[in-house]
């Protein structure tokens, strides 16, 4: 068990809490309500091993990048607690269930899981070639609902699933403006690597004014979320915190001190996923 633990370990498993709330969305809104609980269960085990997929070969695409960079050195891959074999085993395997879970979820589901699968495994090399990677890891990220809402659905390209691309915009921007905010304490090692992120190419300031910008247009596309979907009056006192937690986000972050942009990375954005869905979700099963 050692090997599964150590593989746990090496792509933060726990976090993939925080990351279910965007399928869950996308779910709750495309069958509004629940879907029933083999759809529920069969997202669930899609969103996990997307995420371990791509946390997986994150690690493993980044581990020489990341032995230049002090704040990342102590990786597993790098100091060589974790085997490459191992990474890749682990990675294979949710490759699997990813596949297994997306053809159980609908023949549409399954169709398009290459496209997902694409963007999962290649997001961690955009970065060498394009400082665009930002918005391409937020557009990776918003397959999530998405792909909930097809395994709900089996349908994506009609009018009334117009909410769903809402969602992909909205999660690519809402997470390509906080990894703006990430990529800043990176800055240096991204140039010395010759790497491509808008901070180290265009300047702290102008990332954190280009987030900022994110943001303020992620508030405006939930709110188009709520308004084709009618949601009740939960979904909007939630969209109200949301707004208060960006605008603490961004508060903590100034171009000249950064020391607190954990907080506003890890901390404050599972606080907004959290409420987005529980917002969600209130406004569908109690009001």
């Amino acid at each position: 068990m050692k090997p599964l633990r150590d593989f746990l370990e090496l792509i933060k498993f726990e976090h993939t809490i925080f990351a279910l709330p965007f399928a869950y969305l996308g779910m709750l809104l495309a069958a509004n309500g629940l879907p029933g609980w083999v759809k529920f269960l069969w997202i669930t085990l899609a969103m996990a091993a997307a995420r371990t997929v791509a946390m997986g070969i994150n690690r493993i695409a980044d581990r020489y990048i990341d032995a230049h960079n002090p704040r990342t050195a102590n990786r597993p891959l790098v100091t060589g607690a974790i085997s490459i074999r191992t990474a890749w085993v682990g990675s294979l395997l949710a490759l699997g269930l990813l596949v297994i879970a997306a053809w159980q979820l609908g023949d549409l589901t399954l169709r398009l899981s290459p496209i997902a699968v694409l963007f999962l495994v290649g997001y961690s090399y955009t970065k060498r070639f394009t400082w665009m990677s930002h918005f391409l890891l937020g557009f990776t990220d918003g397959l999530a609902p998405v792909g909930a809402w097809v395994g709900v659905r089996n349908s994506l390209f009609t009018i009334q699933d117009l909410p769903a691309w809402i969602l992909l915009a909205t999660v690519t921007l809402w997470i390509g403006g906080f990894d703006l905010i990430y990529a800043c304490q990176d800055v240096e090692y991204d140039r010395l690597d010759r790497l491509h992120a808008i901070p180290a190419r265009f300047g702290i300031a102008t990332a954190l004014h280009l987030s900022t910008i994110c943001h303020i247009v992620t508030m405006i596309l939930l709110a188009a979320v709520g308004w084709l979907m009618t949601l009740s009056w939960p979904y909007w006192a939630g969209l109200f915190v949301v707004g208060v937690l960006l605008f603490w986000e961004h508060s903590l972050v100034h171009p000249d001190d950064l020391s607190r942009l954990d907080m506003a990375f890890f901390n404050i954005n599972s606080y907004i996923s959290i409420t987005l869905f529980a917002a969600v979700l209130a406004s569908l099963f109690l009001f």
